[in-house]
């Protein structure tokens, strides 16, 4: 149970930015994360941020601001809006700690957003309805269990999928992002909905759509005819659900209506996209770090077939901590907030920029280096501001769950190929950039061997 308001004793003021740095956070911050997609990604933009560094210099204008204003949340000046930006890893655990009274997740923007294709999802709810639906996630998904109870089923589905990938891989002797994502979104459809819908790319072509238009949230109309084709196309893999997908279990788990569990689901198709960028991703820094990459072999090749894995899932882990896969998180104040100082009033909009908790090189020694240590304790680090599936009690239900799909993905790819950047220089294990685009990063690919384990 988290503690009473009464105890949000944080020791920091409430500051108010100038005309001018709240202009310098809009530009260096605000809108290259929202250019780059807050729904889906746009491909040239997250090029342009790697070769441009924008993730490195949004770092650098949001430490700028806490040495001018000190570590407390920072208004900004924006006519006719209340918004705040958190300037230290306590207060941002403090705030998470509280959700989702008085700080709610399901912020008007994030409403608009999600609006496109699941309105009634658990993250655009709130109160009751909220509540209702957050359990019928975390039942879905045994947030509370290490291992998910359908894992040894979803891992020969891992397995099935990526041995196609390293095939096709091989035999180009080159694995590119396309590639990969097309054998990934076939796994993430048999988990999520069963075999059924291994094929079924009209489904994930529609949320796409939906997606891209979600990027605009408030700025352009909502298509209802495809929502509805969209969601009307989930209702059916649930009125037949597969046992072994979590669209069975969701279903079986239902027991009211307003649970509304073809809002839930996309989600999860949704959420399973970053998952597919992280592994990409994951691939490369092993690439460019030999040493530990010879040690996650060794751990495949000792594993069992539902291994636990953790130094490659800490891998992954650390992959999200450096390129953070939902860069900004939201949230909304209920009512009126004290501070030590100073207050935030009804209807702020919170904004906890993760890559500047995750790569503040003021505070964190390895910011810009893989730390698979970070993790070895599970996947939350709220002490250090490391914010990768949120925190607290609206953490994302997956927390555990996408973890594990991803590492028994990773697992069974790269017991068949070894993978070697194309472009050997561009990660530096002693300063990582800013940015990765996974879309143009590839790698030769060639038969592998795993060290047996002894």
């Amino acid at each position: 149970m988290n503690p009473p308001l009464d105890s949000f004793a944080s020791p920091h003021s409430v500051s108010q930015a100038s005309l001018l740095d709240t202009m310098a956070v809009l530009r260096d911050v605000v809108l290259p994360t929202m250019a780059k997609g807050p729904l889906i990604r746009r491909r040239k933009v997250v090029g342009l941020a790697e070769r441009r560094g924008l993730d490195d210099k949004a770092v650098i204008r949001m430490q700028k601001l806490r040495d001018k204003y000190g570590p407390g949340p920072l208004l900004l000046r924006i006519p006719l809006r209340h918004q705040a930006v958190i300037l230290s890893a306590d207060d941002a655990s403090r705030i998470l700690d509280h959700a989702p009274e008085p700080f709610a997740a399901a912020t008007m923007e994030k409403r608009a957003a999600l609006g496109h294709f699941q309105p009634d999802g658990v993250l655009s709810s709130h109160g009751q309805e909220r509540a209702i639906r957050r359990r019928l996630n975390e039942q879905t998904l045994e947030t509370g269990c290490p291992v998910h109870g359908m894992a040894d089923h979803f891992a020969r589905i891992a397995d099935e999928e990526m041995a196609e990938v390293a095939a096709i891989a091989l035999k180009r002797n080159e694995l590119d992002w396309d590639s990969f994502f097309i054998g990934w979104y076939r796994m993430v459809r048999r988990i999520v909905l069963g075999d059924a819908a291994r094929d079924d790319h009209e489904l994930t072509d529609l949320l796409e759509q939906l997606r891209r238009r979600a990027n605009y949230a408030f700025l352009r109309p909502k298509d209802r005819k495809t929502r509805a084709a969209f969601l009307n196309r989930l209702r059916r893999y649930l009125d037949q659900a597969d046992p072994l997908s979590l669209a069975g279990r969701m279903a079986e788990a239902c027991t009211d209506p307003a649970q509304q569990p073809h809002h839930q689901l996309p989600q999860y198709l949704f959420a399973f996209d970053p998952g597919g960028m992280a592994s990409f991703r994951t691939f490369a820094v092993l690439a460019a770090h030999p040493e530990i990459e010879a040690k996650v072999r060794h751990e495949i090749g000792a594993a069992g077939d539902v291994p636990q894995l953790p130094l490659l899932r800490a891998c992954f882990m650390d992959v999200l901590r450096l390129w953070p896969t939902t860069p900004a998180i939201l949230r909304e104040t209920t009512r009126m907030v004290r501070w030590h100082s100073g207050q935030l009033e009804k209807g702020t909009q919170i904004l906890i920029f993760a890559p500047f908790l995750h790569r503040d090189d003021k505070t964190l020694a390895q910011a810009h280096r893989l730390d698979p240590s970070l993790w070895q304790q599970g996947n939350e680090r709220p002490d250090l501001g490391l914010l990768p599936f949120s925190h607290g009690p609206v953490i994302c239900p997956a927390v555990r769950f996408v973890p594990l799909i991803a590492t028994l993905a990773m697992k069974s790819l790269l017991s068949r190929i070894r993978l070697t950047l194309s472009e050997d220089q561009r990660l530096s294990p002693e300063r990582l950039p800013g940015t990765l685009d996974n879309y143009t990063l590839r790698f030769s690919a060639s038969a592998a061997g795993l060290e047996p384990a002894g």
